[in-house]
């Protein structure tokens, strides 16, 4: 059985350090046996500013009783026991695309100690007063990554998960299928995304999707029937099955499976993961190139990321787009801060900055959405209505940024279900991070 958890105080002194090149090695001292350690309460180890612990909350639903994390498969990765190995290394368990990062990564600066943060937790999940310690003891978060103008202020990571796992994105990714819309828009591969679906991929001549515009795929607003309620018999399931369960030809072949007008475009908006697939087919379609190719060359390399990124891909070859990016958390802070600082990123403008306007504005209101964020152009907006913006995954995962402060929290995880409630402990510790940092 898991040992039980001795009350241990939080040690460490983080230090200075800048990221160079690609090739850090991982940090051994922090993945310790099990026995005593592994525990919610479980001390972090700090090294070079960077938090890890074995444990977690509620250990005994991700951790083998023998100890250690149990090995996810093509069968089981999606369940709760198994999460904590599959979410850190999906692309070795399906087909995958690599996107090469450069040679030499951008630089990041450590803040010399972690600020003081405290929250107030939703009443719905107990009320109280927190810290980031109490933040990781209520949430299974496998990464938490806070940047402030290129420094980090907070780097941990629990259920011995560290800086070189590539951890998974889930619908985060539709985020960066509509930044690289806005860049082929830009350079003339894409001529007009008020055009149709159907002249970009002649196959979708005649279907639901084709008879859309590009515009409202990028906004969910299709009209096209399709059911996201992760219960495993929905629309969702049956995509993931004919993509990354290759059990279609894919790419043009996949879209015509979900072909059921229910409401013209851009009259309303329904969450689809399918209108994000049917971007990532039209832009291999309009570039000439794959997307993680053509992701590599215009935003991977540019921003300096200090890892190799993944796409997951269907029998085709290719990428899914609506989910399956895989990459190291700090990574996907430097993606962040590119969408916070509107679209440059090392002295260069890598994306046009009014796309990155377009894509983080709320084009949809939340009252219209029925959730707590709006929506812009595959990326979610805060109703407040300050620029902050979300790119948000099931399970957990979400990168949220306030443009103004040039903050960003990056913050991957295991949570039991695509319906859990700790995304508003999450929201209620972001609030508390814009106003103490």
């Amino acid at each position: 059985m898991l040992a039980e958890c001795p009350e241990m105080p939080l040690k460490g002194e983080p230090v200075t350090q800048r990221h160079e090149a690609k090739g850090l090695t991982r940090r051994a001292a922090l993945l310790l046996p099990f026995g005593t350690a592994g525990c919610a309460t479980e001390a972090f180890s700090f090294r070079d500013g960077v938090g890890g612990r074995n444990g977690g909350p509620d250990l005994a639903h991700y951790a083998s009783v023998a100890g250690g994390f149990p090995r996810a498969n093509r069968d089981n990765w999606w369940q709760t026991q198994f999460s904590v190995d599959s979410f850190s290394r999906l692309d070795e368990i399906f087909p995958s695309a690599r996107c090469a990062a450069p040679d030499r990564s951008a630089p990041l600066t450590r803040s010399r100690s972690e600020p003081n943060i405290t929250y107030n937790a939703p009443v719905s999940l107990g009320s109280g007063i927190y810290g980031l310690d109490g933040y990781l003891a209520r949430n299974p978060t496998t990464g938490l990554l806070v940047i402030r103008d290129g420094e980090i202020l907070v780097e941990r990571y629990q259920y011995a998960r560290h800086e070189r796992h590539r951890l998974t994105s889930f619908s985060m990714a539709k985020t960066i299928i509509a930044l690289l819309v806005g860049i082929a828009l830009h350079e003339g591969h894409v001529s007009d995304i008020d055009g149709n679906a159907e002249s970009f991929v002649p196959e979708l001549a005649g279907t639901a999707y084709g008879a859309t515009p590009l515009r409202h795929l990028l906004t969910m607003s299709s009209g096209v029937a399709f059911r996201e309620d992760y219960d495993g018999r929905d629309d969702s399931s049956r995509l993931s099955q004919l993509t990354i369960g290759q059990q279609s030809p894919g790419g043009a072949a996949v879209p015509p499976n979900f072909n059921r007008r229910i409401a013209a475009p851009g009259s309303r908006w329904s969450y689809a993961s399918a209108e994000t697939f049917v971007l990532a087919v039209i832009l291999r379609r309009a570039t000439g190139q794959t997307v993680a190719d053509y992701f590599s060359e215009k935003v991977w390399r540019p921003i300096g990321a200090e890892a190799d990124a993944s796409w997951l891909v269907d029998r085709s070859g290719q990428e899914v787009g609506y989910m399956g990016f895989n990459a190291v958390l700090r990574d996907y802070g430097r993606l962040a801060m590119l969408l916070a600082n509107k679209g440059q990123a090392n002295g260069r403008q890598v994306a046009p900055a009014a796309w990155i306007a377009d894509m983080t504005r709320a084009h949809f209101t939340s009252a219209q959405t029925g959730r707590f964020f709006g929506y812009g152009l595959q990326t979610w907006a805060f109703p407040h209505g300050d620029g902050d913006f979300a790119l948000l995954g099931v399970r957990g995962q979400a990168i949220f940024g306030d443009p103004a402060r040039k903050l960003i929290l990056v913050h991957t995880a295991v949570r039991p279900s695509a319906r859990d409630p700790g995304g508003a402990d999450l929201n209620a510790f972001w609030r508390s991070l814009k106003a103490q940092v």
